[in-house]
């Protein structure tokens, strides 16, 4: 579950802070010299979450930098909005038991690449292209950046791609994955970027404010984009599931972008599956406590920033590109500009 809230003052030997945890507003009382460490452990005998498996967003000190463990209740700044994400224990219990007798999904609920394939004609049924015009009408894009001429577009994801969204650290930024901001600041000479997740746009707007993406003086987003924009697609072999369609980008600014100048970044396959030559696949980010020294995605990717290719502009015939198990794959194309230089890069 997720969470946000106020920190207020009650009287002065005690304070009252209110954290949001998911659709829940938790109350504890914390003394002033009571430390972060310890607004943990009461956030979990309130709410059974564990210490280690909790994060809390929006906990800075007075002087604006997140607030670690060992700062203490008169350290933080007053009035900021605090969240806590994390699962109950129990509630993880009862979806391990289920795991245990489940059939097995592997890859999160994803396509394999030689399914993919079997999607191709997904996109020209008239159900899904009714779906899609009823998204481009009902649904608004904030732009925080005007889009600039002559840039191309890359569309970004969150959970796992860019942030390791399961793990535990005293503070969001640790769940970066590395290289993020350089990785960034490289597109961004070249291309618009927007973020596009799954999740609410709550949640998309504190994850890039804490991992401080959406104020990073090297570069700009043009906008984001959340659950709300995608589009549910029905397969006889895989069921139902949601994607992501690049066509929805496409139509609310034809002027500036299109198929020759999208590419889309995601740990999903199945996200790809309505517009399969703009999507670069890419390993997920977990375990950022053990991987973060060694996960060098998004360098390789930094490393293999090109110009667009001028052998061919007819880039649904380019071959998947992959750089041995370790990296990310282009599925089926992905444009010829830019990713189309991605390439193994073993000097740090």
């Amino acid at each position: 579950m997720a969470a946000t809230g106020d920190a207020a003052t009650s009287s002065l030997a005690t304070q009252q802070l209110n954290v949001k945890w998911g659709k829940q507003d938790v109350v504890i009382h914390v003394e002033a010299e009571e430390t972060v460490q310890g607004i943990k452990r009461k956030l979990e005998a309130a709410t059974s979450v564990s210490e280690k498996r909790m994060k809390l967003l929006g906990l800075k000190t007075r002087s604006g930098k997140p607030a670690g463990d060992t700062d203490t209740v008169a350290d933080l700044k007053p009035g900021g909005r605090i969240m806590m994400m994390g699962t109950a224990e129990a509630d993880i219990e009862k979806l391990n038991a289920v795991s245990e007798v489940a059939p097995h999904v592997q890859d999160d609920f994803d396509i394999q690449e030689e399914g993919m394939a079997e999607l191709v004609e997904l996109a020209e049924r008239p159900e899904v292209q009714e779906k899609l015009r009823r998204r481009i009408q009902s649904c608004d894009v904030k732009v925080l950046n005007a889009p600039r001429p002559g840039k191309k577009l890359l569309v970004a994801d969150i959970d796992y791609t860019i942030f390791d969204l399961n793990s535990s650290a005293e503070r969001p930024d640790e769940l970066a994955r590395p290289y993020l901001h350089q990785f960034f600041a490289a597109a961004y000479a070249d291309y618009d970027i927007v973020i596009w997740s799954a999740t609410s746009m709550k949640w998309v707007e504190v994850k890039m404010r804490e991992l401080g993406v959406s104020t990073h003086p090297d570069y700009k987003l043009a906008f984001m984009l959340d659950h709300r924009a995608m589009l549910t697609v029905q397969h006889p072999k895989y069921g139902l599931f949601d994607c992501k369609p690049l066509a929805f980008l496409w139509a609310k600014f034809p002027e500036h972008y299109g198929p020759h100048n999208t590419i889309m970044l995601d740990d999903l396959r199945r996200n790809y599956v309505l517009n399969k030559q703009q999507g670069l696949v890419i390993r997920p980010y977990r375990r950022a406590h053990l991987t973060r020294g060694t996960d060098r995605e998004l360098l390789y990717l930094r490393t293999g920033r090109g110009t667009p290719s001028r052998k061919s502009d007819n880039y649904a015939s380019r071959q998947t590109l992959s750089r041995s198990s370790r990296g990310s794959r282009m599925v089926a194309g992905a444009n010829g500009h830019w990713f189309a230089a991605v390439q193994a890069c073993d000097q740090v």
